[in-house]
């Protein structure tokens, strides 16, 4: 059993958990008027994005179990150390995006998410 990665996938599975609880919600609040025209066919599409996510969050989760779980052979580091840099290349899009938004009240520091994906990667890249 590779525990810094059992790890990971709980942080994962965890955080998909958030995602469809809390990010929807909060998601569904800026929800526009239905018939406004104009906004509403944006915000339906970023909802569907929004759960896309969702499905990646669990399907990186379950792979991550099975790695952690089973033995997969003379291959498992090469997997392990691609989902390290999936983690660190999600850290990176996100740190990006923040500094490219520019938002005073969406800061590195209130918007954290990297740091999670940071730390997934380095223990990714540890038990790998």
């Amino acid at each position: 059993m590779n525990i810094p990665v059992l790890i990971v996938a709980s942080i994962t599975l965890l955080a998909t958990i958030a995602h469809v609880v809390g990010g929807t919600r909060e998601t569904a609040s800026l929800a526009p008027p239905s018939d406004d025209t104009t906004r509403t066919p944006h915000w339906v599409q970023a909802m569907c994005a929004f759960q896309m996510l969702t499905v990646d969050l669990l399907a990186v989760s379950l792979a991550l179990f099975a790695i952690a779980l089973w033995d997969m052979g003379p291959h498992e580091a090469a997997f392990i150390t691609g989902f390290g840099l999936l983690y660190l290349a999600w850290a990176v899009a996100w740190v990006i995006q923040l500094r490219w938004l520019n938002r005073a009240s969406a800061s590195l520091l209130r918007l954290p998410h990297w740091t999670v994906w940071l730390l997934c990667a380095a223990l990714l890249l540890i038990g790998g």
